[in-house]
């Protein structure tokens, strides 16, 4: 075994047992490096990643290959979850090196000291697909680092110098923030959309939940209907889509074709954490039955399968099982029929219903197999059998079930079981809100056993969070995004209990993120805070990913805790990160969703509501119903069993707020100027809608 046996990443794990002398990222790797003046290979993947697989089969796996890499070069293997820092960083100079292509696996060469000279992603054993064998490519850079080493310190130096400037000059617009941008966006964002299929171009087609999440919110807030008919016509074509695990809930990575159909098999717990609120928020929107049926089948499958027993959520699982991918998702007509069998005497016809329902086909659309999809509507299948569509819906679970039940006897695809901090937070925000809008104790109990674990074992006394934990560590500083992400997850658990402790612990991590991330030239934050690691320049990551960006959801949760607090340093540091954006926002809305979530709470408001009264009473819980049981983007809630002071409020917003005749009360105000209080929902629905 190489020197990853000792690391805790499953991916790192996976290559443990290489031929290649592989070194985690550290000191050891760069001082080997400089005293046999070696060039380095920095290669970054991750667990699910399909071509991360193939590659490592193909020369990771190979003697002869292995040999050569270890001859030549100082290899470092990286997973880019765990280091989101240098994952961004080498990116930028793939992307160089690409003509803005990118990708994984990540081939970095580098200098003894870090500078990237070279970069590329996956290469064959062979030489295929109009690429050199990477071999060719080892020996390539190898001969050119020890006979053209002044050309390469100089490529070095440049493209180093320039993720630099990438980093730090950000110029600051003239521009405003304002009501006409947020709609030149929204316009913008509908003109980029299919609208014979939903989503965002073509293929390859990804779910880009913060650009949905923005037309959402914008829709209802200007009454435009051709808006939300896009964000209805891709949630739709999503949820019957292959992209769509129909039988055991979930999002695949996204679809290799432009209608969702073929999905990489991958799935991770960010893409099912954005869409699992993105699909509640809609149907809170809506009232579409479609859209709260398929949060709770995520739901269900992140509690079933992706919960661990400390109470935190698993990373994802592989697109690949028994060196296929896919095989554990797909299905032919015989194997359906054989899995229905039981099903004989109560449902007679229950495979010819799923063959049906699901467009299965002897040929199949999938290397002679199915991916199951709903190619038409659920109305028009019932009909054909004569059902009623609540009877298809009944016949569709009870196949669902054994279907799942014969799928489970399948060797499964691989579990990348570490947690992390960040889209820990994630989840935790969207299974917290869900337990407030659906009566389900299950998700209330998953939430705070999730958020519990987040506070006990991810964040110190300081407010210093640790990225990642397997198999009891807790290690590896955190970066922006896991701060923004735990926040927004400690806040709506806040909203969910209104237990102090979480208000207390989203304003302790957001007042280090002020203190320890913040840029010297005021515009927003850096990844990593002034004490992290000196890596060859400090990240800042300002456009989204297939995450929102930190800075804007750093920016989102200030403006939260601002309407909360009324403390001004909040909205102010919101600002300084939001404004240079505005120049991106307009032209390009697709790379700034998350951005332009934050800019509407920043341009329109939050609607602050404090509620004085006891939870479990019944006046008080018709009260939250109307509160919670809605689509309201711009708004937050805070509660006090009973009046409390300004000495003794530990938020603010709550102060000196008195009951209305001895009633539970309502009090709700925009930049803490508050309307007349009331105790009567249906004055508190008025009041809301105005």
């Amino acid at each position: 075994m190489n020197r990853l046996q000792n690391e805790t990443s499953p991916y790192l794990l996976q290559h443990k047992d290489n031929p290649v002398d592989w070194y985690p990222w550290g000191e050891e790797a760069f001082r080997a490096a400089a005293e046999q003046d070696k060039p380095i290979l920095l290669s970054v993947g991750y667990s699910a990643c399909h071509w991360c697989h193939v590659m490592a089969h193909e020369s990771f796996e190979h003697g002869p290959t292995a040999a050569l890499m270890n001859e030549l070069f100082i290899n470092i293997k990286v997973d880019r979850e765990e280091r989101p820092d240098i994952d961004d960083i080498y990116m930028q100079a793939v992307q160089a090196f690409n003509r803005g292509g990118g990708g994984w696996p990540m081939t970095v060469f580098l200098l003894p000291d870090a500078r990237p000279f070279f970069a590329g992603t996956y290469y064959p054993r062979e030489p295929r697909y109009g690429m050199p064998s990477f071999q060719q490519v080892l020996r390539a850079v190898h001969e050119a680092y020890r006979t053209r080493r002044a050309d390469l310190e100089a490529q070095a130096a440049e493209l180093t110098a320039a993720l630099d400037r990438s980093v730090l000059n950000i110029r600051v617009s003239d521009d405003d923030l304002n009501a006409a941008l947020l709609q030149r966006a929204a316009e913008g964002l509908a003109a980029n959309m299919d609208e014979i299929n939903g989503g965002f171009g073509g293929a390859p087609k990804f779910p880009n939940p913060m650009n949905l999440e923005y037309l959402l919110r914008y829709a209802q807030r200007a009454k435009d209907p051709e808006k939300l008919a896009l964000v209805d016509l891709t949630l739709h074509k999503m949820a019957y889509g292959g992209i769509y695990d129909q039988v055991g809930g979930g999002f695949h990575r996204y679809a290799v074709d432009a209608i969702w159909l073929v999905p990489h098999f991958e799935k991770m717990l960010y893409d099912n954490a954005q869409l699992s609120r993105l699909y509640l928020h809609a149907w809170l929107a809506t009232g579409e039955p479609l859209y709260r049926r398929v949060a709770d089948e995520i739901y269900d499958y992140i509690l079933r399968e992706m919960t661990a027993p400390e109470g935190g959520f698993y990373s994802a699982t592989d697109a690949d099982s028994e060196g296929e991918e896919g095989k554990f998702f797909v299905w032919t007509i015989d194997e359906v029929k054989e899995a229905l069998s039981s099903l004989a005497d109560e449902l007679p016809n229950a495979a010819e219903i799923a063959i049906d329902y699901y467009g299965m086909t002897r040929s199949g659309n999938f290397e002679g197999r199915n991916i199951l999809h709903v190619p038409n509507e659920p109305i028009a299948v019932a009909e054909r059998f004569g059902l009623t569509l609540p009877e298809l819906e009944a016949a569709l679970r009870r196949i669902n079930d054994r279907l799942y039940s014969a799928r489970t006897q399948r060797t499964a695809p691989g579990l990348d079981d570490k947690i992390l901090t960040a889209w820990n937070g994630m989840m935790l925000a969207s299974l917290a809100e869900a337990a407030r809008c659906l009566p389900n104790d299950a998700y209330r109990t998953a939430a705070e056993r999730a958020g519990d674990f987040l506070l006990e074992t991810m964040m110190q006394p300081d407010g210093r969070l640790y990225r990642t934990y397997k198999d009891g560590r807790a290690r590896i500083n955190a970066v922006l995004e896991d701060y923004a992400h735990l926040i927004d997850g400690f806040l709506e658990l806040y909203q969910l209990t209104y237990l102090e402790k979480w208000f207390k612990a989203a304003r302790l991590l957001a007042d280090f993120v002020l203190a320890h991330f913040s840029a010297e030239d005021g515009a927003g934050f850096f990844d990593t805070s002034d004490d992290h690691e000196a890596l060859i320049v400090r990240p800042r990551s300002l456009q989204d990913t297939a995450t929102p960006a930190g800075n804007t959801m750093m920016a989102k949760q200030l403006l939260r805790l601002f309407a909360l607090t009324m403390d001004a340093c909040y909205e102010d540091a919101a600002r300084r990160a939001l404004r240079p954006l505005v120049p991106a926002m307009q032209q390009y809305p697709q790379a700034f969703g998350e951005a332009l979530n934050a800019a509407d709470l920043l341009v329109h408001g939050i609607a602050e509501v404090a509620v004085i009264g006891n939870p479990t009473h019944p006046s008080t819980r018709a009260l939250l119903r109307v509160l919670h049981q809605a689509y309201r983007p711009n708004m937050i809630t805070a509660l006090a069993r009973q009046p409390v002071s300004a000495a003794d409020a530990v938020v603010p917003l709550l102060a000196d707020r008195p009951m209305r005749d001895g009633q539970p009360t309502v009090y709700v105000c925009r930049r803490f100027v508050c309307a007349q209080p009331v105790t009567d929902p249906a004055a508190l629905e008025t009041l809301l809608q105005e």
